[in-house]
């Protein structure tokens, strides 16, 4: 695995994420697995095998989480960020036809489950890097060209309980 950025929250978050699993419910379906098996025959066992297939995807992600925090690098926010767009910004764009859109650019293992979130390796997001309020970025998608006007750019903002802002498909 190549070295993987992680914004501070993001690194949080899985680190929680992996202790979880860890500590609390690996042992859990443990037991159960433990109990299903102790009744008899497993081949019929609904629970024995339910469980036992959670057991196996529970390990699958202490693995993945165990391997990416020996390659993680946690990305503070550093106040020389403000005024352009980096790792961790909060990033709000409008085009011609008055569309906004709003994202965050994350590393690639945030992105999962957030729709407000991109990937720093996306070409929007590459496309953003080093701009500052008032340029002009121009993207390249399978439907021609977009050209956007970044609009606004924030650091260290919470916006983990709020799903509704604009939506940006990944390609």
């Amino acid at each position: 695995m190549t070295r993987k950025l992680l914004t501070a929250e993001g690194y949080k978050k899985l680190k929680e994420e992996l202790e979880y699993l860890h500590r609390t419910l690996r042992p859990e379906i443990t037991a159960i697995v433990s109990w299903a098996a102790s009744l008899g025959d497993r081949s019929e066992n609904a629970d024995y095998q339910y469980n036992k297939r959670r057991l196996r995807e529970i390990d699958r992600r202490i693995r993945h989480l165990s391997k990416l925090f020996e390659v993680a690098e946690e990305v503070p926010y550093n106040p020389v960020q403000e005024g352009k767009v980096y790792f961790g910004a909060w990033v709000e764009l409008e085009n011609a036809e008055g569309e906004s859109l709003r994202f965050r650019i994350v590393g690639d293992e945030e992105v999962y489950g957030r729709n407000d979130y991109i990937s720093l390796r996306s070409p929007m997001a590459k496309a953003c890097l080093g701009k500052a309020v008032d340029d002009e970025i121009h993207v390249r998608t399978p439907s021609g060209d977009a050209y956007w006007d970044i609009v606004q750019i924030e650091y260290n903002v919470s916006h983990e309980e709020t799903d509704d802002s604009a939506v940006l498909e990944r390609e």
